[in-house]
């Protein structure tokens, strides 16, 4: 998820970063000619990775317990909404460093498309639904209910778009400042900000009509539900353009049947867990809404976009002061627009992936990048975080096997006779 070789690029080989004097650019000559340096790969954006796969672990296991550690039911946000944003903010930066010379631009399309198809066919497999009995030992999914979209998929769009824009969307323009970078990257600027006009002419301007859904109740009885709306620019669970635009255009048969508003309080006695319906439920309390939809994919290309223009200032400034004064800045910009937007009305929501949220989590991922780059790639402190390191390079190894059941599928496998006395058992976990 966000690593290397999900965004390495041949046709994209530059010069290598010399971390120790805090450049990018080639290594001075040696007096005699070794082979050409291999380069380096970015140890502070490993381990951010690694932190983030971390949590991503934590708030899998957590969540159920912690509120503080499980996803918003609806709006604000909690640190589990960190963790999508993180992962795209890092294939930005890593986009930026894997393109920056781009030879053949064509040719250099070509692979980042290819790149992209793979990591989406591996989500729909892994998120899908094919992998769900982890203890009836059971897969496969009917693919006229197969869910479209989840997390790889969503990164695998950021990272297509992401990638197209810095292979055609920049200028040949010298950097010496930070406004010269604006200057250079003015193109992909403008890019991100018609993405984000557009998702919210959407989200505010669309008419969300009355709508329908049945689900299956006992006896495998049909329950028909009818959600009245007839409203614009609604940003609660029920009647908000986001939902709207993935039912007409995925069908809500493909959506995630699980959403996280149906631990909110208008649906769940035990919010902020999941729990009964109270007497009084909503409609909408147990429709199908995907968190990782189409409008909502669209600001998550912008978490991306703002993570590539992190990744030019690593390009183009030499000196480890320029790199993190010109991180800290925006971050914390964005982060005071990100909390005035929330107090003006327009609120954090991971759900919809609000402007607010948008900015919040990436002038969040900026701080974090920041720190981490001060403490392991310009103080040495790697020995701290050599384990952060491996997970950050083995990330989608780990998420595969840990998030994706294929590990739990695997231990609960090997049984004897029959499948309660598998593996778990066997070493003392009752499974």
């Amino acid at each position: 998820m966000g690593v290397y070789e999900l965004v390495r690029s041949e046709d994209a080989a530059g010069p290598a970063l010399d971390l120790e004097a805090g450049r990018c650019g080639p290594a001075p000559p040696a007096k005699a000619s070794p082979p050409a340096p291999r380069q380096q790969r970015l140890v502070s954006l490993d381990v951010f990775r690694g932190i983030t796969v971390l949590l991503m672990i934590i708030v899998d296991d957590a969540g159920s317990f912690l509120p503080a550690m499980n996803h918003s039911p609806w709006e604000g946000v909690t640190i589990a909404d960190f963790v999508m944003p993180f992962f795209l903010f890092i294939v930005g930066v890593a986009l930026a460093l894997a393109y920056k010379r781009v030879p053949d631009k064509l040719d250099a399309t070509r692979k980042a498309t290819l790149r992209a198809l793979k990591l989406f066919c591996v989500g729909l497999v892994l998120q899908g639904g094919f992998f769900h009995g982890v203890r009836s030992l059971t897969f496969g999914v009917d693919i006229t209910q197969i869910r479209l979209l989840g997390i790889l998929q969503r990164i695998a769009i950021a990272y297509l778009v992401t990638a197209l824009c810095q292979i055609w969307l920049k200028g040949d323009d010298d950097v010496d400042s930070g406004l010269d970078l604006i200057k250079r990257y003015r193109y992909q600027l403008l890019a991100g900000l018609l993405i984000t006009i557009t998702y919210m002419v959407l989200l505010y301007g669309t008419y969300v009509p009355d709508w329908e859904y049945r689900i299956s109740g006992p006896g495998s009885t049909e329950k028909t539900f009818t959600v009245k709306c007839g409203v614009r620019g609604d940003s609660g669970p029920g009647c908000n353009a986001v939902g709207m635009i993935d039912r007409k255009i995925l069908g809500i048969q493909h959506l995630y049947g699980r959403p996280v508003y149906a631990r909110s309080q208008q649906c769940s006695i035990d919010s902020p867990q999941n729990g009964p319906l109270p007497p009084d439920a909503p409609s909408w309390c147990q429709a199908p809404f995907d968190p990782e939809g189409l409008l909502s994919s669209v600001m998550a290309i912008v978490t991306c976009l703002i993570g590539l223009q992190y990744g030019h200032i690593i390009v183009h400034f030499q000196k480890h002061r320029e790199r993190i004064m010109h991180w800290l800045v925006p971050s914390f910009g964005m982060l005071v627009l990100a909390f005035a937007m929330d107090f003006f009305g327009m609120h954090m929501n991971k759900p919809l992936y609000t402007v607010s949220y948008t900015l919040c989590t990436a002038g969040a991922a900026g701080l974090l990048f920041a720190g981490i780059y001060t403490l392991v790639d310009l103080y040495g402190y790697r020995r701290p975080t050599i384990a952060m390191e491996w997970m950050g390079m083995h990330a989608l190894m780990i998420f595969v096997l840990i998030a994706c059941n294929i590990l739990p599928i695997f231990i609960h496998g090997f049984y004897c006779g029959e499948p309660n006395n598998n593996l778990l058992k066997f070493i003392g976990i009752r499974a």
